[in-house]
């Protein structure tokens, strides 16, 4: 019976023209909180969550961050429903409620634990998180730790791994599956090495000028009999916030042989949402492996962050490898990608710095910030009436496929989760500006949708895109992102010539890298690697043809590629260039 109501799905599926979403967009469309710290919103009421971590349990993905009150759960990683939950116990004093949570699975039980330095901790247990039932394991998980995470070997054997310093090592432990108490004591798994990794140098600029590089976010990934220690590094509130990886024979590193990774495996210091740190790797129902991370914001409070999702996997090698480029335009979701195909459909973004009228506007909020690919900066309107609205000209008549709409908190007035907000707008199209279709119609919308994603069924010719706002959750109606996917109809830009790497003799974690410019192409994507075939990294940079690059290992020879970006594709890859 199963197989038969499949079959007429598909059959009223091609005969309707109705077809699935295959795509999803960082930063992902989550109903984030809003901060709950006093001390935090001096600057501005706003929304915040980092640390996230994704297990797959049953064949469900279960999405825990930093002070939610609760949890997500998804069936197709693109519609997320939240769980309401509290975590503390009455006799815990803190205003964290699970900051940075630890989250596993062990035989059949999901467990969840926050970061704390005191004893008191519960250790929580559940074998139905879909219907937020939960039970302590231990009511004081009593060795405690700072940005927890826990790891079940094939074996059976059960390991926390935990620790956020510039001075210590993140350290690693084995609990007893049964009292959840440690076996021995902790042993060191890391401790930064930023005099020969570059990119583990702290500050926006990686240059240690006043601080020591933090590490932390530990998590553990298994893969042909390796074990792959991730950590995050070197500060939360950097573009260059990135997770690195340290390869090993056993689950805990003391006296074991183990090679770092010279770079990063999860960096994205460029684009419209920055950073990729101190997050966890998973599989999904078709074993493929993906990596979610903590992006930043960091405006109105330097905690004040996002969530990105990217693809992920291991080389014939066995080099872990996540696929930040084009890290923020659309990406294929786990039922669309396939193990070795593209991370996402090609969609260029056909408005960026593109003519924009507004309705109104506040003070030095300009309207050109919703269009210029940094999640930093936003127009907001002088109101939140209905009424106020937004157009991007997108400069000809382009291929439309979908949109992305990033709200900004622009006088918000709430703290904490909130549960019963929502967004109401529409979507129209034209053009020539005067005749108006509708595009997507949320007028009736009753969910919150801070980072909203609109695939179309079907492409549409358009030169402009008009966004009218109907209701917001709060504030004024303020966007730091209206941003068109598709393709400009036009020529892709060609590809760059004279790419020159400068590496210093002075300080070989460094280099200057300049390309002559091309003139049709707004950005470019520059990759690098220690391998002329793994080249994992990538850095979009928009408007300049110079990049001051300090992310190297001293110690290994590199190699550079970069293409042209503009509406229309992207170039042909320079020819592979060696820097020793």
């Amino acid at each position: 019976m199963k197989k038969v109501l499949g079959l007429l799905f598909v059959l009223f599926s091609v005969s309707t023209g109705f077809a699935q979403q295959q795509t999803y967009c960082n930063p992902i469309n989550l109903d984030y909180g809003y901060t709950p710290f006093p001390s935090f919103v001096e600057w501005g009421k706003h929304r915040a969550t980092a640390d996230p971590v994704i297990v797959n349990y049953k064949g469900d993905y279960y999405l825990f961050s930093t002070n939610q009150w609760g949890y997500w759960h998804s069936s197709d990683m693109l519609n997320w429903k939240f769980n309401e939950r509290k975590f503390l116990r009455p006799w815990n004093k803190t205003l964290d409620e699970l900051c940075a949570p630890g989250v596993g699975v062990v035989g059949d039980t999901m467990v969840v634990f926050g970061s704390t330095y005191t004893k008191n901790f519960t250790l929580w247990g559940s074998t139905d998180p879909k219907n937020n039932k939960w039970f302590p394991l231990v009511d004081s998980l009593e060795i405690g730790g700072w940005d927890p995470a826990f790891f079940t070997d094939d074996d059976g054997r059960f390991y926390m791994y935990n620790g956020s310093s510039n001075t210590f090592p993140v350290y690693g432990v084995e609990l007893d599956r049964k009292t959840f108490k440690p076996i021995g004591t902790r042993t060191p798994m890391y401790l930064l090495q930023d005099w020969r990794f570059g990119w583990q140098r702290f500050g926006e600029h990686m240059d240690n000028t006043f601080l020591d590089p933090f590490i932390e976010g530990a998590w553990m990934t298994k893969h042909n009999g390796k074990y792959y220690f991730q950590y995050g590094a070197p500060g939360t509130e950097f573009s260059g916030y990135a997770d690195g990886v340290v390869v090993g024979n056993k689950p805990l590193f003391d006296g074991a042989q183990t090679t770092p990774q010279s770079d990063p495996l999860s960096f994205k210091p460029g684009g419209f949402s920055r950073g990729a740190g101190h997050g966890a790797t998973f599989q999904d129902n078709q074993q493929n492996y993906w990596h979610v991370s903590t992006s930043i914001i960091c405006v109105k409070n330097t905690w004040e962050r996002r969530i990105g999702i990217w693809p992920s996997g291991f080389d014939k090698d066995d080099v872990m490898w996540c696929n930040t480029a084009f890290g923020d335009y659309p990406l294929y979701l786990p039922a669309a990608r396939k193990p070795d195909g593209p991370a996402g459909p090609g969609w260029m973004l056909v408005n960026y710095k593109k003519p924009v009228t507004v309705s109104s506007t506040l003070a030095g909020f300009n309207a050109n910030n919703a269009v210029d690919e940094n999640i930093k900066t936003y127009w907001s309107a002088k109101t939140a009436n209905n009424g106020e609205w937004i157009q991007t000209d997108l400069g000809n008549v382009s291929t439309v496929n979908a949109i992305q709409i990033n709200y900004a908190d622009q006088d918000a007035e709430f703290m904490g989760k909130q549960t019963n907000i929502y967004h109401q707008y529409k979507l129209l199209y034209s053009l020539d500006g005067k005749k108006w279709s509708t595009l997507s119609d949320k007028s009736q919308n009753k969910t919150d949708v801070p980072h909203d994603y609109i695939e179309l069924s079907k492409p549409v010719q358009a030169r402009f895109i008009k966004m009218v706002n109907i209701h917001m959750p709060t504030g004024k109606f303020a966007i730091s992102g209206l941003r068109v996917f598709g393709n400009g109809n036009g020529e892709k830009p060609e590809a760059v010539k004279n790419l020159i790497v400068l590496r210093t003799e002075k300080d070989k974690r460094s280099a200057y890298i300049k390309w002559q410019p091309v003139d049709n192409a707004f950005a470019y994507n520059l990759y690098y690697g220690t391998a002329p075939d793994k080249l994992y990294n990538c850095i979009m940079i928009h408007d300049f043809n110079e990049y001051w690059f300090k992310a190297m290992d001293s110690q290994k020879t590199y190699y550079f590629t970069i293409e042209a970006i503009n509406e229309n594709g992207v170039s042909a890859k320079t020819p592979i260039k060696k820097v020793e």
